[in-house]
């Protein structure tokens, strides 16, 4: 497995990571052994960046995680690099808390969860539009100084508050929704977390699943599957996207490519600072995705995927009214 860095002084990790939120089953039903099973295999192809968050199966995803490093031999556990998130209360009226009392005390629960007493990346899940960035910044700096955690990130983030926050303390990463078809990092935010030493982690680099080997229909899925509720997923966008997909999916059997090695190989030309997290809870993906190594990017590759899936060409938006009002948009 390649390796890269989590910002200008983080530790150095498969240059693929894994999103664990589908472990809370926030995609269907799922279960405790092949959550672990995916674990385990994912750290045999050398993917020791794990992402996960404290809202994802409120708690489960965390205690699965926990669970593995439980039972693992201590070399294995410090192969392990995580990430996990806090910032968004649930409930009726769902709010996000970048309050220190509130940050602090989901920070330790999420450890207790995990089985550590100590995170690499701890991130703000989403940003507190009325308490300045500065403030949340000078928290996370007094969290890495107390050797809480290795270093802080932002998420769905424009580049003037990721900019504002590392001047206050370096930034060590900030992830963002990005992928073939989710493109508007490219406007601003993936060219400052370059110039500022900050790691890029595009979280749903396989579109959340449609960039999968096989071509699932999410309109009929189990009740629990989150993207039921993403425009890009319903009816008449879903149709039409998985119409202008087709020809993708039959150039990368024509090269002979699993189309989430495709889909990830095109990520990770994208900079040397990008650190993608497909996500998944089954080994069979994980094994799909390390064929993105043996992929070279050519400028004649470049061309083709810019011809078959251009800028902008999914129908639908990514998120819902309601969701889309939680993330910045700074274009």
């Amino acid at each position: 497995m390649k390796k890269r860095q989590l910002g200008g002084a983080g530790p150095w990790v498969g240059a693929i990571g894994l999103g664990c939120m589908s472990f809370g089953g926030t995609f269907g039903a799922t279960d405790t052994t092949h959550s672990l099973r995916c674990l385990s295999l994912a750290l045999e192809q050398g993917i020791d960046f794990w992402d996960t968050a404290n809202i994802y199966g409120m708690g489960v995803s965390e205690s699965v995680i926990g669970q593995f490093l439980t039972q693992a031999t201590p070399q294995t556990r410090a192969k392990v690099k995580l990430a996990t998130k806090a910032s968004i209360v649930t409930g009726p009226a769902r709010r996000f808390d970048n309050s220190a009392p509130y940050l602090r005390a989901e920070l330790l629960a999420s450890m207790q969860r995990l089985r550590v007493d100590y995170v690499d990346l701890f991130y703000i899940h989403r940003r507190e539009v009325e308490r300045p960035i500065e403030e949340v910044a000078g928290v996370m700096a007094d969290f890495i100084r107390e050797g809480l955690i290795g270093g802080y990130g932002l998420s769905e983030v424009s580049p003037g508050t990721l900019r504002r926050a590392h001047r206050v303390h370096p930034c060590m990463a900030v992830q963002n929704e990005y992928s073939l078809w989710s493109r508007q990092p490219e406007l601003g935010l993936i060219q400052a977390c370059l110039e500022l030493g900050v790691a890029f982690v595009p979280f749903s680099p396989l579109a959340r699943g449609v960039f999968g080997q096989s071509d699932s229909n999410p309109t009929t899925p189990e009740k629990a599957d989150f993207r039921r509720n993403l425009p890009r997923f319903t009816e008449p966008d879903w149709s039409l996207n998985r119409v202008a997909i087709a020809p993708f999916r039959a150039y990368c059997a024509q090269q002979g490519w699993a189309v989430s090695a495709a889909a990830l190989a095109w990520v990770l030309d994208q900079g040397p600072h990008l650190i993608p997290i497909p996500g998944t809870r089954y080994g069979t993906h994980v094994q799909e995705w390390i064929q993105a190594f043996d992929i070279a990017i050519t400028p004649a590759v470049r061309a083709d995927f810019a011809r078959l899936l251009p800028v902008g060409f999914a129908y639908g938006d990514r998120y819902n009214l309601e969701m889309a009002s939680t993330v910045e948009r700074y274009c």
